[in-house]
């Protein structure tokens, strides 16, 4: 089974990336990612308060050094944080210049100084791609849809304007309407999405009171959402479509390209299970395909989708009353 595809206008040897986690912070990571199968990494995201928050704290030293020569001696060297993010950028170039495979900068920025900053920087280490992951939640009740969903568009064209690779927009399903400002995004100029990213929300620790913000991976149940949505908008965009959350096993990988996805990001099984359950997923992929008789992923991408009838225009509401009709009749 021919597995290459393409996404954001790059050659991939198989759908299946690795989207940024701790494990595509290093070269060594890199490394194991590629050589276990992955055919693209997206590195961790370049925040931009925290290279603000490293560089005052490295200003805050300076002036209290300043007149005590034998205070920096407090402060070996290697010992304070790096201002900037010059880390990051070295990571990226280091990544270009050792794997084969395509490399993606990850950016989640405030200020449009700050995206278009970044974006330069990133692109001149080596990204061959940027994604946005504009992580903007609304929870301020003054804050309206319209001003969301124009904070996207303005972060878009302001990065689009800045940097010549393709430029693609993580986002969340969270929108009133997700599928119309999909398009819009696509209309003005995005590259590719990538469908869905999570809010991190807290939870409650009772012991102390506090809000307990603890990192969760995601399940398989949670690709639901991004069926729905790939399904719905797949063959209806200029922009390629990365699906991302809940892929576990090779069973969530098909369905996601059975709608119309062009790439698919795993990042929770692979910190479960390591960079060696990428060959597991790919594996699964050519045995499910193989037993039906698909040639290509290109054959079987979409088979599912609204454009090729795969999801019929009418379901929407008729599978959300059969479903209910259906917890019915399993009441004793």
């Amino acid at each position: 089974m021919d597995l290459a595809t393409r996404y954001l206008g790059l050659s991939l040897r198989n759908p299946l990336i690795a989207s940024a986690s701790p494990l595509t912070g290093t070269l060594d990571g890199l490394r194991r990612l590629e050589d276990a199968g992955a055919a693209a990494v997206v590195l961790p995201s370049l925040f931009e308060e925290q290279i603000e928050a490293q560089a005052a704290l490295l200003d805050r030293l300076d002036d209290l050094a300043e007149g005590f020569a034998e205070a920096r001696g407090f402060f070996p060297a290697g010992s304070l944080p790096q201002a900037g993010p010059d880390h990051q950028l070295e990571l990226i170039a280091q990544a270009r210049a050792t794997l084969d495979i395509p490399v993606i900068a990850s950016l989640n920025g405030v200020t449009d100084a700050g995206w278009t900053r970044y974006a330069r920087l990133a692109e001149q280490a080596g990204a061959q791609a940027i994604e946005l992951n504009v992580y903007f939640p609304p929870t301020a009740p003054t804050v309206d849809g319209v001003a969301v969903e124009q904070r996207h568009a303005e972060v878009l064209s302001a990065v689009k304007r800045a940097v010549q690779v393709p430029v693609s927009m993580k986002l969340t399903p969270y929108f009133t309407a997700p599928g119309a400002v999909i398009r819009r995004l696509d209309a003005a100029g995005a590259d590719g999405f990538v469908l869905f990213n999570r809010f991190y929300q807290p939870d409650i620790d009772l012991l102390t009171l506090r809000p307990a913000r603890r990192p969760t991976l995601s399940e398989p149940s949670e690709i639901r959402p991004g069926l729905l949505w790939i399904g719905a908008l797949a063959g209806t965009l200029d922009g390629a479509i990365a699906a991302a959350t809940g892929v576990e096993t090779a069973d969530e990988v098909v369905k996601y390209l059975l709608v119309g996805a062009d790439a698919v990001m795993t990042t929770s099984a692979l910190l479960r299970h390591g960079p060696g359950h990428l060959r597991l997923l790919l594996e699964g992929l050519v045995r499910w395909g193989g037993a039906r008789g698909f040639a290509s992923v290109g054959t079987l991408r979409g088979r599912m989708s609204r454009s090729l009838g795969g999801w019929p225009t009418d379901s929407d509401r008729g599978d959300y009353i059969s479903v209910l009709h259906g917890y019915a009749a399993a009441v004793p």
